[in-house]
């Protein structure tokens, strides 16, 4: 079956234009004792894509962000096929994985379309370009895979889960409020012991990334907002905007603070912009979407100058608590060299990865309205106490890029 499937991709893969694809796409609708040969050929082109630095999420996302829902449900057909072969997968991969769409039924709605959506899949995963590797791929042998310092996720995560899931629940913005300064208060007591026990063993753990999606609309708010995020946590956050992710660089507790807040964050956020719009469309306005932007960017930028505030000085709390023997790891000489460190590890590992990156100054925004509502929102999600993040971060308005 090889010949047909090579013929069909010669036809469809290696030229541009719809009558390419019709073209393979017939003489793939009329053979269907080749289907099990296209499909592994996808799966090599997905395996490619791993050699290239892309992971489950990320694949999933610029398909659907390029093409559409239908070939992004594909793509996760053809990851979930080529990942099963594996004895072991990297953490992240596996929790990629568990959130991917279901299979597709093949050949629906017909053989030709079906091969045609197929085929201009493999179009694009040919063409998908190099990006900076995050972690190990399949494949990587047991003992080279990156894992968290204890079998099983802390304890300490599982609270914080669950109270922003609470948080995100409720309609009464003062329990959101409560909830999440609580969950922050855990997550900064979390980091920061973590910090003392790698100083006071003596740890070899290294700064690692992850990739976090940042899908339209109003994409440059959200990034800014993760951006924010970031930095009080700790870690360093690159957006690359034509791939519709940012990647966060930071040590593994700090990563998984940052994954946990953001995503928390972005569904209070937008629960609270759809009641303020609301509102606004019951007085008789119409600028929605100016209002959105306005709306996220504010909310964005004033919980990045809050989170600034209380990171300072949650980390001068916990200072005090080391220099008075309150929690002070033994063979460390206090909080702030410990984490004066990390700040410089980051720092270094996130040049390497990314030697040219350039600070890109965002659109402001243009509903007054649309600005104080966020402002408001923003204030109602305060974060309690925080860790001061390295070296301040970009200016409001401005993000790594």
């Amino acid at each position: 079956m090889e010949p047909v499937i090579d013929q069909a991709c010669a036809a469809a893969l290696y030229a541009e234009g719809d009558a390419a694809l019709d073209t393979g796409a017939s003489l793939l609708a009329a053979a269907p004792e080749a289907d099990d040969a296209l499909h592994r050929r996808g799966e090599e082109f997905v395996r490619r894509a791993w050699e290239r630095g892309w992971h489950p999420a990320d694949l999933v996302r610029f398909v659907r962000l390029e093409l559409d829902e239908r070939r992004a449900v594909l793509a996760a057909t053809l990851i979930a096929a080529e990942t099963a072969r594996y004895g072991e997968l990297p953490p992240r991969w596996r929790a990629q994985l568990a959130e991917l769409p279901g299979a597709a039924p093949r050949n629906k709605p017909d053989r030709f379309g079906y091969a045609s959506d197929l085929l201009e899949l493999y179009r694009l995963l040919l063409r998908l370009p190099a990006i900076e590797p995050v972690g190990p791929v399949p494949g990587t042998t047991a003992d080279q895979l990156h894992r968290p310092p204890a079998p099983g996720e802390p304890r300490m995560l599982t609270r914080i889960r669950a109270l922003l899931a609470k948080a995100e629940a409720t309609g009464f913005p003062e329990e959101a409020e409560a909830l999440t300064s609580k969950a922050q208060e855990l997550m900064a007591r979390h980091s920061i012991d973590e910090a003392l026990i790698a100083a006071r063993t003596r740890s070899t753990e290294t700064p690692g990334a992850c990739r976090i999606g940042v899908e339209p609309p109003y994409e440059s708010a959200k990034a800014i907002l993760l951006d924010a995020v970031a930095s009080a946590n700790r870690c360093q956050a690159v957006w690359n905007g034509d791939l519709g992710f940012s990647t966060v660089v930071g040590f593994e507790a700090d990563l998984e603070a940052v994954e946990l807040l953001f995503t928390s964050l972005l569904v209070q956020g937008t629960a609270a912009m759809t009641r303020a719009e609301a509102g606004q469309r019951a007085s008789g306005r119409k600028r929605t979407k100016t209002f959105r932007q306005s709306f996220l960017m504010a909310y964005a930028q004033r919980l990045g100058s809050r989170l600034a505030d209380t990171t300072e000085r949650a980390t001068a709390a916990a200072d005090t608590d080391t220099e008075t023997g309150a929690g002070t790891a033994e063979g460390t000489s206090g909080l702030l060299p410990v984490l004066a460190a990390r700040d410089v590890a980051v720092t270094e590992t996130a040049e390497r990865m990314f030697p040219r990156t350039t600070t890109t100054r965002v659109r402001g925004a243009t509903d007054l309205d649309g600005w104080n509502h966020g402002t408001e929102a923003a204030d109602r999600a305060r974060m309690g106490d925080h860790r001061k993040g390295p070296h301040g971060g970009p200016r409001d308005g401005e993000i790594m890029a």
